[in-house]
């Protein structure tokens, strides 16, 4: 018998009553635990250690009951405990094998005997320990408890056995697997599916590293691609295909050598959702054109169409051309100007109908004063006008948004904004300064574009827009504004490759002078339109369309997102935009603009929040 074996005796016979193992009194960690270091240490006698995150030294505790021997008759207790063995009665009172071997082999005479019934009674222990560890393979911790309390007793009768530590050590790592698979579990159950790394994921595949059949891992990650897969599912019967497609890539990354079919078989029906919807816009489409107001109707269903169907899908195709031949303009001509009438009464601002066509847009590539950002130049195509209003959004009109909606400005929740300062001839902050305020922070007259407005507040009043009159108004692309400015010409400023006509846009002319008498540093020369500061809408003279102002007056916010160049750039000339971009494109030159600013192809970033003297906006219109 082992030194260890025979201090536990010692306790065993101050008559310690059994106990079974305690509970563990750690909580569980979040997240993913990391998998502890396998191994086994020898502690004192009745207990042992697990290394690593000791998952198990709470429940490794055992002492045998105590059997009396006073009185006894040792062959009796042999007998007695041959048959407990037989019956599978190993340890649980003192009528068990291995509490009554435990006893015999204290007498000397009776020791060696009681060794070889406890190696039996041992090896059936173990046995029952290796079965009760294969059934906890799943999810039956009942069964790794079981576990436990076996390896507590195997602990306490020889811990130095070859045998005991390799079960301990089998058991240690049944518990890391048991945890991971638990952590898992939680992750899963918390949505928490980990396909960008950690999670569920990250869980399972940790658990099958180190028991690579572990059933319930398995299990695991089979229930993560299905989960990504019914993402994949709720996304295509929202309509958002892109995020249906990204889903299932991932769904295919999680069992990649036999969940390949599986997803596949998803991917089938994501595609048969993705053409019924596509058919059903496409009837909706063509049956809304014979009805007033219906092109609008059906240019919305296929832009619908558009977002989710393939390239070249014959559906948007049909739909497209049946558009085409039923009107070219809907209701309008091109140079046409109107309004729409607002459910608030009155009517919203002048637009332009800017024909469809096609231009070289952004800066030659010898152009002087010319930047990267404005490169490569690249024809755009417009299949369809649009409507442009006249002149830049006005005070009044912005006035009107706000006492209807309430609408809380950047600039008035932030406090401030950047105004011109004549002592210092340069933009500063000021307090108080927000839409209703002119470049110099006075108080400003309806008839002035409104300044100091964020890119967000301009697509808000253009949202009201929209709601008050039904049609959709937007902030213009990029690529309109820039078609629209030039107005058919392709020079290096609007109005070509000259000086400025007279009275051509409010830009910076060597004659302006501001009220103390300044003059621009770097101004065209010859040149003054009469302004230091915007010029009410519509001063100066409209362009070839009858636009006012997109050369000079306020620069305009767009609907684009900011890239630093052209290369991939739309060339329908729709809006290049990506979701949640915190920089939007500005264009046109202002009133304090210099002659290189002034360019037609001239673009610059600022932060949506941005608000300041010189930055307004115009609205664009569907037809």
């Amino acid at each position: 018998m082992s030194p260890a074996l025979r201090g536990a005796w010692i306790v065993l016979l101050a008559g310690v009553a059994a106990v079974a193992g305690c509970a563990r009194d750690a909580a569980p960690q979040e997240g993913v635990p990391e998998a502890p270091v396998a191994g086994v240490e020898a502690g004192p006698a009745g207990s042992v250690t697990i290394s690593g995150d000791d998952s198990a030294a709470g429940e490794l505790t055992w002492r045998a009951p105590a059997v009396e021997l006073e009185g006894a008759d040792p062959r009796e207790l042999r007998r007695r405990a041959e048959a407990a063995l037989a019956a599978g009665h190993l340890y649980e009172d003192a009528d068990a094998a291995i509490p009554i071997y435990l006893a015999l082999s204290t007498l000397p005479e009776h020791a060696r005997p009681a060794a070889g019934g406890l190696q039996r009674a041992l090896r059936q222990l173990l046995a029952d320990g290796r079965a009760a560890i294969e059934a906890a393979d799943g999810d039956a911790p009942a069964e790794l408890a079981r576990a436990r309390q076996l390896a507590a007793v195997a602990r306490t009768v020889d811990a130095t056995d070859a045998a005991v530590v390799r079960f301990l050590e089998r058991l240690d790592l049944a518990e890391r697997v048991h945890a991971l698979a638990d952590a898992g579990d939680r992750a899963l159950a918390e949505g928490h599916l980990g396909e960008a790394g950690g999670g569920a994921l990250a869980a399972f595949r940790q658990a099958l590293e180190l028991q690579p059949e572990n059933a319930r891992a398995l299990q695991g990650l089979a229930a993560v691609e299905s989960a990504l897969i019914r993402r994949a599912e709720l996304a295509a019967e929202a309509g958002d295909f892109d995020i249906a497609e990204a889903w299932l890539s991932h769904a295919g990354t999680v069992r990649p050598e036999t969940g390949l079919e599986t997803v596949d078989d998803a991917r089938e029906r994501v595609e048969r959702m993705r053409a019924t919807r596509i058919a059903r816009l496409r009837d909706l489409g063509i049956a809304a054109l014979p009805r007033f107001g219906g092109i609008d109707v059906a240019r919305r269903h296929l832009a619908q169409l558009l977002r989710i169907a393939r390239p070249g899908d014959p559906a948007a195709a049909e739909l497209r051309e049946r558009i085409t031949l039923a009107v070219h303009y809907g209701m309008y001509a091109p140079g046409q100007v109107f309004t729409d009438a607002m459910s608030g009464g009155g009517r919203g601002p002048q637009m332009a109908v800017v024909p469809h066509g096609a231009f070289t847009m952004g800066a030659a590539a010898d152009e002087p004063d010319s930047s990267d950002h404005e490169k490569p130049a690249h024809v755009v195509r417009f299949e369809r006008g649009f409507g442009l209003s006249i002149r830049e959004i006005t005070v009044g009109e912005f006035r009107r948004f706000i006492a209807a909606t309430g609408h809380r400005t950047r600039a008035e929740r932030r406090g401030f904004s950047m105004v011109y300062d004549e002592r210092s001839n340069n933009f500063v902050r000021r307090s108080g300064v927000a839409w209703h305020s002119d470049y110099l922070g006075r108080p400003a007259d309806d008839g002035l574009p409104v300044i100091h407005v964020s890119a967000r507040d301009a697509q808000a009043y253009a949202e009201w827009l929209s709601a008050q009159t039904g049609k959709r108004y937007r902030l213009p692309s990029e690529a309109e504004f820039e078609y629209a400015l030039r107005a058919g010409t392709q020079g290096r400023w609007p109005w070509g490759d000259g000086p400025p006509p007279p009275r051509v846009a409010n830009t910076t002319g060597g004659l302006d002078r501001s009220p103390a008498g300044r003059a621009w540093a770097n101004a065209f020369e010859g040149y003054g339109d009469g302004f230091w500061g915007p010029a009410p809408v519509g001063s100066m003279e409209p362009n070839a369309w009858g636009l006012h102002d997109l050369a000079g007056n306020v620069s305009e916010w767009v609907a684009d997102c900011w890239h630093d160049g052209y290369r991939r750039a739309p060339t329908d000339g729709s809006a290049w935009v990506n979701p949640g971009c915190r920089d939007h494109v500005i264009r046109g030159g202002s009133w304090a603009s210099s002659p290189a600013q002034t360019r037609a192809a001239w673009r610059a970033p600022a932060n949506v929040d941005t608000t300041n003297a010189r930055l307004g906006f115009r609205v664009a219109r569907d037809l």
